[in-house]
């Protein structure tokens, strides 16, 4: 028993065309991975609002496109927008909910080749949501110090011990079981944490997240953000306070 027949991938996208194909050509390969024989995955692009060659880009990897201007740089929405549809197409196929995983990631992001069955094994275990962790890609004009901060305080869960669990929740290494996404009423209408707004709405209702470090999510430090409040933000609070190299 899998645990699953589909996986289904959320990217939010808004003028991504630049760094989208590595982000594509990532999770086709997690795609092939050997453990997913049996098991469906279909990607969905939510293009929101794009200006740039972003809905070409998809198009030429071969996955589906869903374009529009409703979200209007809500990424909570856009997310939504894309789990909903994957939900729907399940539902027309006959796939039950609790059949469906839902897995987000980001435009500016690379998975690892074993994401994707790290996400499958995660639903054949039982529980309702995976919580990821996220490695950034390259620290170029951030000055050493920052680098060090940034990392004491990404990792001082570790202090804990062997029993230890990540605090940290990003919508770019996120996944949840269909069925528990409709009850926790989905990613909340939110510009910025809404990845922490779902997570906490699993909680309430009662889901039961697994957080992980495995098959952390390689993702960009670029520190102009496409929302406010992110892991951007953050990364420009650092440079404002120790300087760039």
């Amino acid at each position: 028993m899998s645990g699953v027949d589909l996986l289904g991938v959320v990217v939010p996208a808004r003028d991504e065309a630049e760094l989208l194909p590595a982000c594509l050509a990532a999770l086709a390969t997690a795609a092939r991975a050997p453990e997913l024989s049996g098991t469906a995955v279909e990607v969905v692009v939510v293009a929101d609002g794009c200006t740039d060659g972003t809905v070409e880009v998809a198009r030429a990897a071969g996955v589906t496109v869903l374009e529009g201007h409703d979200a209007a740089g809500n990424v909570g929405q856009a997310r939504h927008r894309g789990a909903r549809w994957l939900l729907a197409a399940a539902g027309r196929a006959w796939v039950p909910a609790d059949q469906v995983w839902l897995a987000c990631t980001d435009a500016d992001s690379r998975v690892p080749a074993d994401w994707l069955a790290v996400h499958r094994t995660a639903a054949a275990s039982g529980v309702d949501a995976f919580v990821g962790t996220v490695t950034i890609d390259d620290w170029t004009g951030l000055a050493p110090a920052a680098v060090a901060a940034y990392d004491a305080a990404y990792d001082a869960w570790r202090d804990g011990g062997a029993g230890a669990v990540h605090p940290h929740v990003h919508g770019a290494n996120l996944g949840v079981r269909g069925s528990a996404y409709s009850r926790a009423g989905g990613f909340p209408p939110l510009t910025v944490s809404e990845d922490h707004g779902l997570v906490d709405a699993l909680v309430l209702a009662g889901a039961s997240v697994l957080r992980s470090p495995l098959a952390p999510v390689l993702t960009s430090s670029r520190r102009v953000a496409r929302s406010r409040g992110g892991l951007g933000t953050d990364l420009q609070r650092l440079s404002v306070q120790f300087g760039s190299s």
